[in-house]
């Protein structure tokens, strides 16, 4: 044969990425690797959107999920948007509204500020305003925009479908910041509604299976398949390790830490030191674990494409969420085939360098608090 294996795939047109075709089409400025802090990431011009943007590949973005960066400048605004994927915008910096243009001919307006999360409404038409005239405004999107274009592969039928999803707009009051609190139990309770004005004040309730003091809120936005939760670890604490499917989001809304990432095989521990406004994402079956060096509870926001606990793309999501007589995977210890992995399990370094950043930082550890016991690596 006079060609190779690979020029015939060229040819059958295989392995196709129909987003990442996109992407270079659009001529928008990526950004890759592990984390990113949103406040110093590079932004370029985004014609769609009218403002300076990225595409943030991290490495564990999945294959369902991405992140754009939108940087609107002092009093401006982006241009009108529609489009057949869903959202969710994290604002990491500034302040400003968001105009939504409902199939019912009703426009509903929201403000936002730094720590808001809001959701749009599948297909409808929206615009982005910075309401701060000497301030630039940062905001974050996690999309299920790579699943929706290698489902379809064609952009008019993306970005310019006017089908009607009225019943994804949902209540009047859910722009407002009120919303419905379902408690279904710790780890699982729903906050539903489509605007969270400050996710640094916003109350969670108790989820102790993850970590004394640790606090925790599910989020159902717009109805849609994205999901979103808040994690709350209280000050001389951290979180026990667990493991997923890749596409967590991981965004830092309060305090100062860092997390502690490795598979089964490795060696070592990778590190990823988090303030406000950083952004990480675990990659596939990577264990992870949260550790706070603030004197103020830390805080930090999940984004996840496809993983909704009310319509979970995959089975193995819905086995994550569990059952009406469970925590699911995600909260049960591995010795009994979860994905946690408890504190007496646990490698003895990491301890070892939690104490060490308490003390660094002069900061009292209160797992002991707890009645939790710890292995130590020896010094």
């Amino acid at each position: 044969m006079s060609s190779t294996i690979e020029e015939q795939r060229k040819v059958a047109r295989l392995g196709l990425d129909p987003y990442l075709d996109w992407v270079k089409r659009e001529g928008i400025h990526v950004v890759e690797g592990l984390g990113v802090d949103l406040h110093n990431l590079e932004t370029k011009p985004w014609p769609r959107y009218g403002v300076n943007a990225a595409a943030v590949h991290l490495t564990g973005r999945g294959d369902f999920a991405n992140c754009f960066a939108l940087e609107i400048p002092p009093g401006a605004s982006t241009e009108p948007q529609r489009h057949l994927y869903e959202e969710i915008f994290y604002v990491a910096e500034g302040r400003g509204s968001t105009e939504i243009e409902g199939s019912d001919g009703r426009t509903r307006s929201f403000e936002w500020q730094a720590d808001s999360m809001f959701a749009i409404p599948l297909n409808v038409r929206y615009r982005l305003h910075n309401g701060d005239g000497r301030k630039r405004a940062m905001l974050a999107t996690v999309t299920h925009l790579p699943l929706t274009l290698k489902l379809y592969h064609n952009d008019r039928f993306v970005f310019d479908n006017d089908f009607d999803f009225r019943e994804r707009l949902g209540k009047d009051d859910w722009y407002t910041g009120a919303g419905d609190l379902t408690m279904i139990q710790a780890g699982q309770n729903m906050w539903e509604t489509n605007f969270v004005s400050d996710l640094a004040a916003i109350e969670l309730t108790a989820w102790s299976e993850r970590g004394p003091g640790s606090m925790n809120l599910m989020f159902l936005l717009a109805d849609s398949n994205m999901h979103a939760h808040i994690s709350e670890i209280a000050t001389g604490t951290y979180k026990k390790a667990h493991h997923h499917e890749s596409g967590a989001h991981i965004f830092t809304v309060t305090g100062t830490g860092y997390s502690l990432l490795w598979k089964l095989e490795d060696q070592e521990f990778i590190r990823v030191d988090w303030q406000h406004g950083m952004l990480f994402a675990p990659v596939e079956g990577q264990f992870h674990q949260h550790f706070t060096t603030s004197t103020v509870p830390s805080r930090y926001l999940a984004l996840i494409g496809g993983s909704n606990a009310r319509y979970p793309l995959t089975e193995k999501q819905r086995r994550y969420s569990g059952d009406r007589n469970g925590q699911g995977s995600l909260a049960r210890s591995t010795k009994q085939g979860g994905n946690q992995i408890e504190y007496e399990d646990q490698d003895p370094r990491i301890h070892a360098i939690f104490l060490e950043e308490m003390r660094k930082a002069g900061i009292t550890p209160r797992l002991g608090d707890f009645g939790v016991k710890v292995p130590v690596a020896a010094s």
